[in-house]
């Protein structure tokens, strides 16, 4: 039934269209009345002077177009139907589709390769770099001596060149990680009567090359290995007298700067999936084994190195390899500056996961009671001291997640240091880790007042004494 609000007008029904007739001499007295020549009923209301179409005459619909019948096609019964037909929709859905295409496009990831054996036209010299293993996964520094002195080199197999590679973007990003290197390269300096420090690259899995560094130590006999992986915003050079002190004890310690960090390959800071990095320290590990068969293998991590090392040490066949972990302030649970990140960071993350957050820093957050432990943090040209980029973010929340999830998965011995004053990760994500861990062997230390970076604060070689009895009994 349809209602239109027309003065002395009949309406006429089709089934594609709708018409109206104009009547010279309506009669709104009589409640009912039937047209004699369009067989059509009419009823109406004289006070609200509308018409209402009761029926309708085949007879009407077979005219078809009459004189003096007008077509709606302006009005809102026209407009509807245009709104729902099915063109329409696809149309709809098409623009969608193209504006989703132009928004997501410029944020595609970058290509991933697959681990295997290049082409010996792709190695690159790589039979002349061999490292101490005589694995091939390594670029050993001592065996440059034919190249200029003080110009580093840095050689990617063209099968890891990423789909955007000739763009300016990705240069500006290639030509940081070379100056990065550089420095990283100028830092590892002669280890003196302690160790013989060493780098080289190591090219992971995924196919990207990664910094590492080794301090062997000279005077004693090599006990066990240590693998130390640093934590978000750092490198593995900051922890060079930390490694000389487990060299005097008998450990050979290899350091290696995750991805975008130090020297190793990615913008700087910036973490496309941690996941990555955890499959890298696995393939790190494994390497280091390789090359030092017979010896006990620990870990240490610090901050989000140290939730790296847990989420490794969570693979069976890591959890076999490995003897037992340091942490130091690991990133087991982190509070974020405002808990309405919580909600944006993974929908930023997709959008704009470069984008650098200056409002996901807490301001004012110091990580350290020494002041001059602060000030060679951070004149250190391999620090970032930049804002946080948003997909790292997330991805530090996602691995903060997993553990606090599957912590009672964990079986490898381990030992916990944390600051009880720390802002940066939480002490009390890292007492539940020790209280729910299934390990059998497990300890920590809740050092009250400390900040955040435990081996750079005025305490520090106590924390180190500490962490070194632990390891020489489990040696």
């Amino acid at each position: 039934m349809i209602c239109l609000g027309i003065k002395n007008a009949s309406v006429v029904v089709h089934l594609n269209r709708l018409h109206f007739r104009v009547q010279s001499k309506p009669n709104f007295l009589s409640p009912r009345r039937k047209s004699p020549s369009a067989g059509v009923f009419y009823s109406s209301v004289y006070r609200k002077k509308s018409v209402i179409v009761n029926t309708i005459d085949p007879f009407l619909m077979a005219k078809g177009d009459a004189a003096g019948e007008i077509m709606l096609t302006s009005g809102a019964s026209g407009r509807v139907t245009a709104l729902l037909s099915m063109q329409v929709l696809k149309s709809f859905l098409m623009l969608v589709n193209a504006f989703l295409l132009l928004l997501f496009f410029p944020f595609r990831g970058r290509k991933r390769c697959h681990s295997g054996q290049l082409p010996l036209s792709e190695k690159g010299g790589k039979e002349e770099k061999q490292d101490v293993g005589g694995s091939g996964c390594g670029v050993n520094s001592n065996n440059n001596n034919n190249r200029k002195v003080g110009v580093p080199v840095m050689r990617v197999p063209s099968t890891i060149v990423s789909w955007k590679s000739s763009t300016s973007a990705a240069v500006a990003v290639d030509h940081e990680v070379a100056i990065r290197r550089a420095l990283a390269i100028r830092k590892v300096t002669d280890g003196g009567d302690v160790c013989r420090r060493e780098f080289s690259l190591f090219v992971t899995p995924r196919g990207e090359t990664m910094f590492t560094q080794s301090w062997t130590p000279i005077s004693v006999k090599t006990r066990a290995l240590v693998v130390l992986l640093h934590g978000l915003n750092e490198h593995s050079g900051r922890y060079d007298e930390f490694a000389k002190q487990l060299n005097a004890h008998g450990y050979k310690v290899y350091g290696m700067d995750w991805v975008g960090h130090g020297g190793s390959d990615g913008l700087h800071a910036y973490v496309h999936s941690l996941d990555d990095a955890v499959t890298d320290v696995k393939a790190f590990i494994k390497h280091v084994l390789a090359e030092n068969t017979g010896l006990p293998c620990f870990c240490f991590g610090h901050s989000t190195g140290g939730a790296i090392i847990l989420k490794a040490a969570l693979d069976p066949k890591v959890e076999k390899s490995v003897s037992g972990i340091v942490l130091t302030s690991p990133a087991v649970g982190v509070q974020p500056s405002h808990p309405i990140f919580l909600i944006l960071a993974p929908l930023f993350s997709l959008l704009l996961p470069k984008f650098q957050l200056s409002a996901a820093n807490k301001k004012g957050t110091a990580v350290s009671r020494d002041p001059e432990a602060l000030v060679a943090k951070y004149s250190d040209p391999l620090v970032y001291t930049g804002s946080i980029r948003v997909r790292t973010g997330h991805e530090i929340l996602r691995i903060t997640s997993f553990l606090q999830r599957n912590i009672q998965k964990l079986k490898v011995p381990f030992f916990v240091l944390h600051g009880t004053a720390d802002t940066v990760t939480d002490p009390d994500a890292s007492f539940k880790l020790y209280k729910e861990a299934s390990s059998e062997d497990k300890s920590i230390s809740l050092l009250p007042g400390y900040l955040h970076d435990l081996l750079f604060e005025p305490e520090r070689e106590e924390i180190k004494r500490e962490i070194i009895d632990w390891l020489n009994s489990r040696a």
